[in-house]
């Protein structure tokens, strides 16, 4: 098989981007940003653009940048004082706004140059203004789209993918079976980042998952924010592992603060009110897959289809052993580390499934409503979910089935198979 796993860790970590974070520094990213957008293709929004009734606040902080960056430090007082007034409750908007009045009195040397401040709550807006400031250059290239998302069903209409070493939430929605870059959005994660592997460990988990629900502001705490989106951790590689926790879910922020740094909770995704908001009904509980991966990586059309296509080989390649009613070519698709969520080993499991057992004749299969994901992590992996409809004589079933496929030296095994 051909088709490899383009998802990588990050260059930098959070936690190293602000340790020594200056004001200087802001106007000297910003200005090269400035420099920057202006000769990248990728397009950039203007900040008066509706966010829901007002301008998108992150454009605004982003034009506060861009003056900045230019020395007009005028005007970039009035570009914060004109965000802080829209968005009272953006700490990270207020402490900007401060240090630019207080340069009108003296020399700042430091963002949030605050005597007796706690220095962690300086600490995290630090490093949410570093990930605001890069926002804007990570915004997808029209030409090119996410390698891990292969093949959605008709269907799902949307996907999220979330870029951990970003702070980012890509939305894209399914255009008759191609990608389409519809919006992204600020997020926070675990305070001690991503690879989630026990219940109260702070950390996001990765993987594909699905939204399980929708729970509404009004049925939660505060804590909260406009309401919540469940998904499925742990998911049925996460228990092959022995992952645990429960209640990961996207959702909103207290009212009282209208985003949190990157690094802030306790393992879920979190969005402004308004961003989950807006994403909030055009999610399909069930049916819309959420991508949380390290770093999300994009890749040519081109590069995309023929992924995807060996993808739908590799998968069809199985069902042609299955259909064949032999046992020896069914058992080659399978890895010798095979698991199955409920922890039996290959020899247990593969025993009781009788469709492939010995004497089982011949059948028609057909694999219907297929998704393929590249799975991210380290390892190289694919996950495919289809509806697997068998036909013998007077006999038909149907059933939805969920592979996990892993690389092993040259040849693509199944390492994890259930029934959904």
């Amino acid at each position: 098989m051909s088709f490899k796993v383009f998802i990588s860790r990050p260059q930098a970590e959070h936690t190293g981007r602000a340790r020594f974070f200056s004001l200087h520094r802001l106007r000297r990213a910003a200005a090269l940003l400035s420099a920057s957008l202006l000769v990248s293709s990728v397009p950039v929004l203007a900040a008066g653009q509706p966010h829901g009734a007002k301008p998108d606040p992150e454009l605004m902080l982003i034009d506060v940048y861009k003056a900045l960056g230019a020395d007009h430090l005028h005007v970039a007082q009035e570009k914060a004082e004109a965000l802080v007034t829209a968005y009272p409750n953006f700490r990270l908007g207020q402490l900007i706004y401060g240090d630019l009045l207080m340069m009108n009195e003296h020399v700042v040397n430091a963002l949030g140059d605050v005597p007796n401040a706690p220095e962690d709550k300086l600490k995290n807006l630090r490093e949410e203004a570093v990930a605001h400031l890069y926002a804007m250059r990570a915004k997808p290239d029209p030409n090119l789209v996410p390698s891990t998302v292969l093949q959605l069903r008709d269907d799902q209409k949307h996907v999220l993918l979330v870029d951990a070493s970003l702070s980012r939430l890509f939305v894209y929605e399914n255009v008759g079976g191609q990608l389409k870059f519809e919006d992204d959005y600020y997020i926070s994660q675990g305070k001690l980042g991503v690879n989630k592997q026990s219940a109260g460990d702070q950390k996001t988990p990765v993987g594909v998952y699905y939204i399980t629900g929708r729970l509404p502001g009004a049925r939660l705490p505060e804590f909260y924010g406009v309401g919540a989106l469940p998904i499925n951790y742990p998911n049925e590689w996460d228990r092959v592992n022995g992952r645990s926790g429960s209640g990961i879910w996207l959702h909103g922020t207290p009212h009282d603060s209208f985003m949190r740094p990157p690094l802030s909770s306790d393992g879920c995704v979190v969005l402004a009110n308004p961003d989950l908001h807006k994403i909030y009904e055009s999610i399909e509980p069930g049916k819309t897959p959420v991508v949380i991966a390290d770093h999300v990586q994009f890749v040519s059309k081109e590069k995309w289809i023929d992924e995807r296509s060996s993808a739908a080989k590799l998968v069809d390649s199985w069902r042609r052993d299955v259909e064949s009613a032999n046992p020896t070519r069914v058992m080659a698709n399978y890895s010798h580390s095979f698991k199955s969520p409920t922890g039996e080993d290959f020899n247990t499991w593969f025993g009781k499934q009788a469709q492939y057992a010995p004497g089982t004749g011949a059948m028609t299969l057909a694999l219907k409503d297929a998704t393929y994901f590249l799975y991210p992590g380290p390892q190289q992996m694919m996950v495919s979910t289809f509806t697997e409809e068998g036909s013998s004589g007077k006999s038909h079933v149907s059933v939805r089935k969920r592979q996990y496929w892993a690389l092993e030296g040259k040849d693509w095994k199944i390492v994890s198979e259930t029934n959904l």
